[in-house]
């Protein structure tokens, strides 16, 4: 098999490639979290059916990854990631023209569906196409581009919704979407070394189950839905308690918090890197106690104290993602796409589940109401590892 290696030019365009498409799917995704108590006041709404507007999304996008990542092993990795990211900007556009929250709403589940393309063949495509032995820093990289697009487009939104209007900013975020899908149609190399398949419904449905009777694989899924539940409950309502007493914060600020995505961004490709050299098991540990503190951290009353247990949890979960992420695709020994997919599927679900749920308690018992979603979602994540350490040799866990 022909690989890309590493420090040519093929690595650098695929790589640019990547993290464009990256950053549009996780810009226009989460488009609307940084505007929730926009719509939350625009609308009448309360603050977890603001957040619909993101739940609705993630969940039509855990859905779609499923078939999507099927459909990729029949058709290839390219064509359907260029088409995901050109459609999700698209409809990114038309969200700026909505006459109510309904319509709104309509147009997220469209855009959930529409963008499953790129997250659920982004990983198979890299385990595919890299050399093996750089798959971690490609993925490492990729992964940065959602981190990089998830607080860029957060930042934007949030800066010209303050300046301007909601509906001007996610028209914005859907132009700049359509910019880089041309430039990811150019950069990304076609995939050499991906087998195309018969559309076969049986065998598809079957390699399905047999990923999900992995018990190995199982433990990661169930991780990623943990973390990413608890991680989108964080953001999700951060926004609600800072601008209220005794904190005031102005809202044009408060969408400034999102650059402790940047912690994210250098998180994700260092503690990958200190997972190959001390072990997996030990760095997702450890990271996952991070995340534990930081919530907690966010407990306490001093502002500067909760900023600063937003980056430890911040710099905690991507490194949790991209360690996982990239052990999927060790552990699945065939239909690498669809195993990708599945993790992404229990990824989103938690979106979804985690960041409505933690919005109800939000309701009932305040900020602690989040946290304590946040610390039984991270401990569960935590006795996951534990049993995939039974599952696993101690030599596959390094």
């Amino acid at each position: 098999m022909t690989y890309i290696q590493k420090n040519t030019r093929e690595f650098r365009n695929s790589s640019t490639a990547l993290f464009l498409g990256a950053f549009n799917t996780f810009a226009i995704l989460y488009s609307t979290q940084p505007i929730f108590t926009n719509l939350a006041e625009e609308f009448n709404l309360s603050p977890a059916s603001a957040s619909l507007s993101l739940s609705a999304a993630s969940m039509t996008l855990a859905i779609s990854l499923l078939i999507v990542g099927s459909i990729s092993e029949v058709y290839g990795r390219k064509i359907i990631m260029s088409a995901s990211i050109t459609l999700s900007s698209v409809l990114a556009i038309i969200t700026a023209f909505v006459p109510n929250y309904t319509s709104l709403l309509v147009i997220r589940v469209l855009q959930g569906f529409a963008s499953a393309g790129l997250p659920a063949i982004a990983m198979a495509y890299i385990s595919e196409e890299f050399e093996p032995k750089n798959v971690g820093a490609a993925m490492g990289l990729y992964i940065s581009g959602n981190t990089v697009g998830g607080m860029a487009g957060r930042l934007i939104i949030g800066t010209l919704t303050n300046m301007f209007n909601w509906r001007l900013a996610l028209g914005c975020i859907g132009f700049v979407g359509l910019t880089n899908s041309l430039l990811f149609l150019k950069l990304l190399p076609s995939s050499k070394n991906f087998v195309p398949r018969k559309l076969e419904i049986k065998n598809l449905i079957k390699t399905l189950i047999n990923h999900v009777k992995n018990t190995r694989l199982l433990c990661l899924y169930g991780m990623g839905f943990l973390l990413m539940g608890s991680f989108v409950s964080l953001y999700n309502y951060i926004g609600f308690e800072l601008i209220a007493p005794p904190y005031n914060v102005n809202p044009t600020l408060v969408s400034f918090i999102f650059v402790l995505y940047l912690v994210g961004t250098f998180s994700s490709t260092f503690l990958s890197r200190m997972s190959d050299t001390y072990g997996r098991f030990n760095i997702i540990r450890i990271s996952m106690v991070l995340m534990f503190l930081g919530a907690s951290t966010t407990l306490l009353n001093s502002l500067v104290m909760k900023i600063l247990g937003i980056g430890i949890l911040t710099f905690g979960y991507f490194g949790c993602h991209s360690i996982i992420s990239a052990w999927v695709g060790r552990i699945a020994s065939h239909d690498k796409a669809q195993a990708s997919s599945l993790y992404l599927f229990f990824y989103y679900a938690g979106s979804s589940v985690g960041g409505t749920t933690s919005g109800l308690f939000l309701e009932s018992h305040g900020w602690s109401g989040v946290i304590s979603v946040i610390l039984v979602f991270v401990t569960t994540a935590l006795l996951l590892t534990l049993l995939l350490s039974r599952k696993l040799g101690s030599h596959e866990g390094q």
